[in-house]
This record gives C-alpha cells, structure tokens and sequence, in this order.
C-alpha cells in the first residue's frame, strides 16, 4: 500500500503552537511534550490514515495520546495526501473546526 503525503494546514500548524505555548505556561516543558506527540501522531498518519473512524462528514480524527485534543483530518484520496486541518481540545463543540477550516 502506497503511503499518503501529508500536508498540514497553517491553522493546524496554529493551532499546535498556541496549545504549546499554553502548555508551557503552566509546566516548563510540557509544551514541548505535547508538541512531540502531536507531531509524531501526524507523522504516521501518512501510513495508515484509514485505521481512524469518520466523526463527521468526511473529516476523521485521531486523539492525542496523554493529551485531551483531537488532531482534526481529511484524506484526499484522488491525490493521496492527508491534510491536517485542526487540532482542537476534547472540551470544545467539534464543530469549531468548521469555523476555522471553512469545510
């Protein structure tokens, strides 16, 4: 099976740094574990972007392990490619990533 290019949407990428920054804020380092686990949760859903189930329309999510945020994504499948739209806290309506993805 052929492996899905990713692309990371710069809310996506916004998103991330906030939730880092904040992370930070209130244990020096913990942004940066945060930061290190979304990353690498992005990074394998090249390989296998299927495993994951439909929460709506065609948009999948995948929690970040030890953290409460869902990374938000859609796979193109007539260009292969994964693209990253949100990353948004479990406590908020899931809807947000309409708002801020415009899909």
């Amino acid at each position: 099976m052929k492996n899905y290019s990713l692309k990371i949407a710069p809310e996506a990428l916004a998103d991330i740094q906030d939730i880092t920054d904040w992370y930070n804020q209130q244990k020096v380092g913990f942004g940066t574990k945060f930061q290190k686990t979304a990353i690498s949760h992005i990074g394998k859903l090249g390989k296998n972007p299927h495993g994951y189930a439909i929460r709506y329309q065609k948009i999948r999510c995948v929690l970040v392990r030890k953290f409460p945020y869902l990374i938000h994504f859609y796979i193109d499948e007539a260009t292969k490619i994964v693209e990253v739209l949100a990353v948004i806290s479990t406590d908020r309506n899931p809807k947000v990533w309409e708002k801020k993805t415009n899909r």
